[in-house]
């Protein structure tokens, strides 16, 4: 790998490394900027003003869905949002698909995330964030495929749960949780099993040795799939998160931005139950669905006898 992944600006006390030597750190710093806040999911300028009002740190940009094939945004529609909004916008781009990367940096777009919520273009190769100065994000669902997207290039992680849009929080949570796990199960072990652990999560040794030197993942680290409440974003962030995102089905509800506001208050003060109950206060109309799948259902039927 061209640069030293080692990331050194995490924490209060670390400076930024000399940029020629490692450009990775520079981008990880970018990333970094968006921790404690909320990315709003937006396919048109009117939901990115919304977003923006409502106090996201920065919009993510798709398309509106469709059937067929799941790529890129249209860039006019991301030029368009970019120079109606000033925070932050990120654009995804599909699994593998480097040219779709080259197409988003060239348009301006600040980061970019490399995103399996799309159709998969590439189901053998990842793209090789190093070669782009654009900061990408990557999704995962355990430590070993988080840490393997870093050794990539990926300037932040993103713990993914539901794709479906129905407002479930449950396998977000899951998948939080499981992240969350193996990293307390590394920061236990000593250097001996931190070898066998590597191979058993098929992640690079050096980054897991630094994740267990940190007590965290090395890069800035949010939660995705299925947040519409204050309580869930809440949630996520006392799990140890750094930040959310939150799909397009904010934008199902009658009043959006004071649902994306409430949310965002609560990732601010998620430590704070006052702030969170004034926060989830007065948001009716929720998400119809059912939160529990047939297999979550215990069966009711003759007690038990103990």
């Amino acid at each position: 790998m061209a640069e030293d992944n080692a990331v050194t600006v995490y924490g209060s006390n670390a400076a930024i490394t000399d940029a020629k030597k490692n450009p990775f750190s520079i981008k990880v710093g970018m990333a970094q900027m968006l921790r404690g806040g909320a990315i709003v999911e937006v396919t048109t300028v009117e939901q990115a003003k919304i977003a923006e009002s409502a106090g996201a740190c920065c919009v993510i940009v798709s398309d509106p869905p469709g059937e067929g094939i799941s790529r890129m945004p249209d860039p006019a529609l991301i030029k368009e949002i970019k120079q109606s909004i000033s925070i932050p916008l990120i654009a995804k781009a599909r699994v593998g698909h480097f040219v779709e990367a080259q197409i988003l940096e060239s348009v301006g777009v600040d980061y970019i995330d490399e995103s399996e919520v799309l159709a998969i273009a590439d189901e053998d190769h990842f793209i090789n964030k190093h070669n782009f100065g654009t900061p990408f994000i990557c999704g995962c669902r355990d430590l070993g495929e988080a840490l393997r997207r870093v050794r990539e290039g990926a300037a932040m992680i993103r713990t993914q749960g539901d794709l479906k849009g129905s407002g479930n929080v449950v396998e977000t949570v899951r998948n939080v949780r499981k992240v969350m796990g193996e990293i307390r199960r590394l920061n236990n072990m000593d250097e001996d099993e931190v070898f066998a652990f590597s191979k058993q999560i098929k992640a690079p040794y050096d980054i897991v040795a630094q994740t267990k030197q940190m007590g965290r993942l090395p890069v800035v680290h949010f939660a995705a799939g299925g947040i519409v409440t204050p309580a869930d974003a809440a949630l996520m962030m006392q799990l140890g998160c750094d930040g959310v995102f939150l799909g397009p089905e904010v934008f199902s509800f009658a009043d959006p931005y004071k649902r994306v506001r409430a949310i965002v208050q609560a990732v601010r003060s998620y430590n704070d139950p006052a702030v969170l109950a004034q926060a989830s206060s007065g948001l009716e109309d929720a998400m119809a669905g059912l939160n529990l799948g047939e297999n979550r259902v215990e069966p009711f039927g003759t007690p038990s006898t103990y």
